[in-house]
């Protein structure tokens, strides 16, 4: 009896194993990825979304940097990526680029206002907005950026103006140059 609890336990022992084994295994395999189709490049459209992005972010700058927050452009530069480089994408559409922004920079600036800088309040904003983007159905990475900024530079309410004015800016933008295009149409939708 006591030989069979023992052989018993081994097997036991081994399935167990195993099965760490094959949970391993599985883990580190969803790392590798999978094999990727080879794209195919549209110049011609980049070079549209390139010309529209900087026409975009040169009149963006100049209210920023007229309104004294030039650590702006650096979200909505990467904004003016996304909604002229992906312009289809549902992270480009109008609700998820100024809903996202306004959210998530308001957020950071009332958790700012109320527990000040530090590198754990910079964690907790950025946990944060990804929730409230997340249930509003307003994401947008680059409005994370926005509300870190926000509260790394300790910009004060006063960086909501351009943030504002500047994604307002972008998606008009947007709409009467991308609409320019045979192949484009922006927004896809607004809400």
């Amino acid at each position: 009896m006591m030989e069979l609890e023992k052989s018993l336990e081994k097997s036991l022992e081994k399935s167990w194993s195993n099965q760490q084994n094959a949970g391993l295994t599985a883990y580190l395999k969803k790392m590798k990825g999978e094999a990727r189709e080879k794209d195919r490049i549209d110049y011609m459209d980049s070079f549209v979304s390139a010309m529209g992005g900087l026409i975009a972010i040169i009149i963006i700058s100049f209210i920023a940097v007229y309104l004294g927050y030039p650590m702006a452009l650096a979200p909505l530069g990467a904004s003016c990526v996304i909604v002229f480089g992906a312009h289809k994408s549902l992270l480009s559409q109008p609700r998820n680029v100024i809903g996202g922004h306004i959210i998530s920079t308001t957020s950071a600036l009332i958790i700012w206002s109320i527990f000040g800088k530090s590198l754990f309040i910079i964690g907790l904003v950025l946990a944060i907005v990804l929730i409230i983007m997340t249930f509003t159905k307003t994401v947008h990475p680059p409005a994370a950026a926005s509300a870190l900024v926000s509260i790394n530079s300790q910009a004060g309410w006063g960086f909501l103006i351009p943030i504002v004015i500047g994604t307002l800016l972008l998606v008009f933008v947007s709409m009467i140059y991308n609409n320019l295009f045979q192949t484009r149409q922006y927004p896809k939708h607004w809400l």
